[in-house]
């Protein structure tokens, strides 16, 4: 027992020693998880930062980007309010309505930080700067068309405004000459100005640059209206004393011609004073034209007013720095999730590569170890170690059974030889006489050794698929009875009674000879085991599809324990029968292999002290038609 114990651990060490050596350290399962783990965590967390960053910088930029389009708006929303009104009363409800749309907080005070409105509740404290100032007569944040004139928000008319009437009549002129222009292949639209003036305007880069066909150029339409011409008295005599001190004469109306232009909106000096005055004098009459405008239109503009914004901007552009201490959070954040990645992955492909390792050494035993894995898992693994253990079981029975056939048949072949051997030697040494008996003896062991080769030889022809069938239409009766007409004497001499029961008449498509022979072996082994005085039947009968031959007996009948071996070669209920009262032990593993290669089944039911009934199913065939 210490010897095989020691012979076991050498075996072991011997595997464990090639399965160490022979796998690369960098092709070895546990390895290689963790490799795959430590790449995936890496590009995890690579991947996460740098979305992260992208993400909140351009989240950031968005943000500020439409934060600054929400004040922009803000300032022009406002300023219009105080282009088109005298003062901030009723500025409120604006204020509120682009607090509602802006989600910001808006605030307006006087340029003496006297509260003018404010979307915050009363009390709330200002911001501490402003963030803009709101003056339509100084500004440079409207964007309407033609907006950055002087400074000065288009939408300030003041004294420019036209009556109804003006309107009538310019409007008329505006679609007397759009047709005109529409005869000419030049399509317009008619615009109106803040004052009310009708303005032509199209897709043609013709029109926006002044340019007017000669036949449409009536210059009624430039022409300036009463309302006009008293703005622009009005205009040229605040001006009158800034241009005289630059050496413009102001009651020439060539410093005021540029007033009366397309769109009578640009107070600039015309070409004729710019031909005679140089760069420093015409910039001075722009201011002076300028300031006079602004003079002219701030009684019909609110007061100048500060904008305070909750959250406001300065507009410096979004940086993305990390801190060291911010930096070192990352990093320690990265190395915490590599630090589990690795931990987790080292436990997990530990406990796969544990019973691997076990199924390998246990498969590279030799045979006669039939070493078992133990299952620890219910995974997948250890699904592969129940079926290696079952395996391993299967292998064990079947050597045994090996080992079992090889000595069941020497035991079978050496008996008959021995006999045989042994008369031939007394006969040649004289002692016996060749007689009649003595052949009969030597005939009939013969006879034995010949049936158990010519069963061995059958069921090596079905192992090996090679059985081949002669299949023809037979009919169920004919069958049984001429396998009871050949066992009629057997058991006549047995005192066995031998019947036949056939139901309907069913038909087989099989081989004769061999499902006699199976029958046959059937009712031999009933008969043996039957007493004298019993009744051995053979039956037939349609079952569906298949005809169902049975070999019923009044025996002795077969233990509980004993019939699931029944099939097996070499197998006998009673170990202690010899084979001439017990068959060699090959009759039933025929019968069984013989109904398999026609496609059927062969069970066996049995009562200890009753009897047994083995069953052939066996697939129907069609009854060949007369004529």
């Amino acid at each position: 027992m210490n010897r095989t114990d020691d012979k076991r651990d050498r075996i072991r060490d011997r595997v464990r020693e090639r399965t160490g050596t022979r796998i690369p350290l960098r092709k070895r399962l546990l390895v290689r998880l963790l490799i795959a783990s430590v790449l995936i965590a890496l590009c995890s967390v690579a991947a996460t930062a740098w979305l992260a960053v992208t993400t909140t910088t351009r989240a950031l930029r968005e943000e500020q980007g439409q934060a600054l389009a929400d004040d922009m708006d803000i300032l022009a929303r406002l300023s219009g309010y105080a282009a088109t009104h005298p003062d901030w009363t009723g500025v409120s409800a604006t204020v509120r309505a682009l607090s509602a749309q802006t989600g910001r907080r808006i605030a307006l005070t006087g340029a003496d930080r006297v509260l003018l409105a404010d979307s915050a509740p009363r009390g709330t404290s200002l911001p501490p700067r402003a963030a803009a100032t709101v003056d339509p007569l100084r500004t440079d944040t409207s964007t309407e068309p033609g907006a950055q004139l002087s400074g000065t928000d288009p939408r300030v008319v003041g004294p420019y405004r036209l009556t109804a009437g003006e309107r009538a009549k310019l409007d008329a002129l505006a679609s007397r000459r759009q047709s005109c222009f529409l005869r000419h292949g030049i399509d317009t639209t008619v615009v109106r100005t803040a004052g009310g003036r009708p303005v032509l305007r199209g897709a043609d880069d013709r029109v926006e640059d002044g340019y007017v066909p000669e036949q449409c150029a009536d210059g009624l339409l430039n022409t300036a209206v009463p309302t006009e011409e008293t703005a622009f008295a009005a205009l040229q005599k605040l001006a009158r004393g800034c241009l005289a001190g630059v050496g413009v004469d102001p009651d020439t109306p060539v410093a005021l011609g540029g007033l009366v232009g397309a769109d009578l909106r640009s107070p600039t000096p015309s070409p004729g004073f710019l031909l005679k005055a140089d760069a420093a004098t015409t910039r001075t009459a722009q201011r002076c034209l300028d300031d006079a405008r602004r003079t002219q239109l701030d009684p019909y503009v609110a007061p100048v007013a500060e904008l305070f914004l909750g959250g406001g901007n300065n507009g410096a552009a979004p940086r993305w720095n990390l801190s060291p201490a911010n930096k070192a959070k990352v990093v320690g954040a990265a190395g915490l999730v590599l630090a589990v990645t690795v931990a987790v992955t080292a436990v997990v492909a530990t406990r796969l590569v544990r019973p691997l390792r076990a199924l390998t050494e246990a498969a590279q035993q030799p045979p006669e170890l039939h070493a078992r894995v133990p299952v620890t898992t219910r995974d997948e693994t250890g699904i592969l170690a129940e079926a290696f253990n079952d395996l391993a079981e299967r292998r064990e029975r079947h050597e045994a059974q090996r080992k079992a056939l090889v000595s069941d048949v020497a035991h079978e072949l050496r008996s008959p030889l021995t006999n045989i051997r042994g008369w031939l030697e007394v006969t040649r040494d004289g002692l016996v006489e060749p007689d009649p008996e003595l052949l009969a003896a030597l005939h009939e062991e013969a006879l034995v050794l010949q049936r158990v080769i010519d069963d061995l030889r059958d069921l090596a022809d079905a192992d090996a698929g090679t059985l081949r069938l002669h299949r023809e239409p037979v009919p169920a009766d004919d069958l049984l009875a001429q396998v009871a007409a050949a066992h009629r004497v057997a058991a006549d001499t047995a005192g066995v009674t031998l019947r036949t029961d056939v139901h309907g008449g069913p038909w087989l498509d099989a081989d004769p000879v061999r499902l006699r022979q199976a029958l046959g072996n059937l009712v031999t082994n009933a008969v043996r085991h039957t007493p004298s005085g019993g009744t051995v039947t053979l039956s037939a009968r349609a079952d569906g599809g298949e005809v169902a031959l049975e070999v019923a007996d009044t025996g002795t009948g077969i233990a509980a324990e004993d019939l699931p071996h029944v099939f097996e070669r070499f197998w006998r209920a009673e170990k202690s029968r010899s084979r001439r009262t017990g068959g060699s032990g090959l009759g039933l593993p025929i019968v069984r292999h013989l109904t398999a290669a026609h496609g059927g089944t062969a069970r066996a039911a049995s009562t200890p002290g009753s009897g047994s009934v083995f069953t052939l199913r066996l697939p129907a065939g069609p009854a060949p038609r007369d004529g």
